[in-house]
């Protein structure tokens, strides 16, 4: 199987429906979980036949991917983000990008920014939004972050993300 487009960790509800809207859109997606059992459950249950990695280990994620690597992280907001880029650092080169998919405040994605780009890698804050049914279907999403970044998210994001008809551009123009 080819190298996948983009890594995923978390398989929690937001992290799994992700996963399927990005395969649905003809991209390969690695993943991973703390808890590996969820990432066998996964790849052999709904997830099975289709473009997707599992993975039990940070580095077997990271050795998986395209470069630029790009590794969205579905982890709670706040310490937890800042464990995983810690321990996701090492195993990336420069370039690479970390994108934060939990909804963190804007002064963390602010300071983490700063602080990934220092260490020669990118990284991306992402809002997104429309829960469980957003994530499968096409989630509002609302990134920032590293510029140098959108290059390299920009066709995945805008893949799976929610899109509006002519009808309502119009109204919304008005």
């Amino acid at each position: 199987m080819k190298k996948a487009d983009i890594g995923l960790i978390g398989l929690a509800v937001m992290g799994e429906n992700l996963v399927m809207n990005m395969e649905s859109k003809g991209f390969t997606v690695a993943v991973f979980n703390r808890t590996t059992s969820k990432v066998d459950n996964f790849v052999n249950g709904r997830a099975a036949g289709k473009k997707i990695i599992g993975c039990h280990s940070l580095q077997e994620l990271v050795d998986n991917l395209e470069k630029p690597r790009k590794v969205f992280m579905m982890v709670k907001a706040g310490n937890a983000v800042d464990d995983m880029i810690e321990q996701l650092l090492p195993l990336l080169d420069d370039g690479d990008i970390l994108i934060d998919g939990g909804n963190s405040h804007f002064p963390d994605t602010m300071r983490r920014t700063a602080y990934v780009e220092s260490k020669g890698k990118l990284y991306v804050g992402t809002g997104v939004s429309g829960g469980e049914e957003g994530a499968l279907k096409g989630p509002s999403m609302m990134p920032g972050g590293s510029p140098a970044a959108w290059e390299s998210v920009k066709p995945i994001f805008q893949g799976i993300c929610a899109k509006v008809d002519k009808s309502c551009r119009r109204q919304l123009r008005q």
